[in-house]
């Protein structure tokens, strides 16, 4: 059945015509070129980028500060150390925001009426990297807050203020 439905409707079987030279076509599709094998390439790179920035030297940092103080990217307050001691506090901040400085710790406990007026004790900066001061006369184990004012805070280049107070959470006296 096969043969009868490739032929065709009854005029037999198909011939195929035969040609006396090949057709010509106009480029072949894909080239093959003979030659040699060439080596595997080298998986070490000979390029070596030149880099558009000079080379960078750091300079050395002090060892004179006790405390490695954070920089100051990404902070609103003065950072601060608080050491509760016996009736108070050793607070300790770093002394680039100004020459002189405010501190006072304030009452967390309920008060009826007005809040107490807060008692500002003013500390010089000094040479050193960190500035110290001690809070004392306070109540043994009641709750505080250190506030911190840099009211010399200087100015940059573009006048805009460095950081100019500091806050802590609440801490108890010893």
């Amino acid at each position: 059945m096969l043969p009868f439905a490739l032929s065709g409707c009854g005029a037999g079987p198909a011939k195929p015509a035969a040609s006396g030279s090949p057709t010509a076509t106009l480029a072949p599709w894909v080239r093959v070129t003979s030659g040699s094998p060439t080596a595997v390439p080298s998986t070490a790179s000979t390029f070596a980028p030149k880099s558009a920035l000079p080379k960078v030297s750091f300079l050395p940092t002090s060892s004179a500060c006790a405390i490695p103080w954070p920089d100051n990217v990404g902070q609103v307050l003065i950072p601060m150390v608080i050491t509760p001691i016996s009736r108070g506090f050793t607070v300790q901040w770093p002394a680039k925001y100004g020459s002189y400085y405010r501190i006072t710790a304030v009452p967390q406990e309920l008060v009826v009426g007005p809040q107490p007026e807060p008692s500002w004790q003013s500390v010089q900066a000094g040479d050193n990297c960190t500035v110290s001061a001690t809070i004392s006369g306070l109540t043994s184990g009641a709750p505080y807050i250190i506030w911190l004012d840099a009211p010399a805070t200087p100015r940059d280049a573009v006048g805009s203020r460095s950081l100019y107070s500091g806050k802590s959470g609440v801490v108890k006296p010893l």
